[in-house]
């Protein structure tokens, strides 16, 4: 394994698991990714594992359905625990950069662990934070 760091956003999880027609590239997209960091160190935060629960139970996924995908999650990634530092660190990316907090509560987390890569669809595709991390749209044309 190399030390090349990435962060996976929620969305990223949520298309490899939701099983929806509309939405089926997406999936192959992301299920591709997936397969596809295993040379890579792969970050999440505890947003991500809370928000993926969320919005699967929206989806009419039952707990029990649920379960195992974020156990899986945190056995296959490093997952970063928010702090308060995490959250400082927020504050100041949301004034620099504008995007919602959500996103930046991400976007500290991905920071904070020294990440190259961001994946998601979220925010602008391309576009390098603090001269370090790149934001990478997976679904991008």
């Amino acid at each position: 394994m190399n030390d090349s760091r990435v962060f996976l956003d929620t969305n990223i999880f949520l298309y490899a698991a939701l099983e929806d027609d509309f939405q089926q590239g997406k999936r192959t997209d992301a299920v591709n990714l997936l397969k596809g960091l295993n040379d890579k160190l792969v970050y999440v935060n505890t947003q991500v594992l809370n928000e993926f629960y969320s919005v699967m139970l929206r989806h009419g996924a039952s707990d029990d359905a649920i379960r195992d995908r974020p156990d899986a999650i945190i056995g296959e990634t490093k997952v970063s625990v928010i702090t308060v530092k995490t959250i400082k660190r927020c504050w100041d990316i949301r004034m620099k950069y504008h995007y919602n907090y959500w996103d930046c509560l991400i976007l500290a987390s991905a920071l904070e662990h020294d990440c190259d890569i961001l994946y998601t669809e979220d925010l602008q595709n391309g576009q390098i934070l603090e001269k370090s991390l790149k934001i990478v749209n997976p679904f991008a044309p």
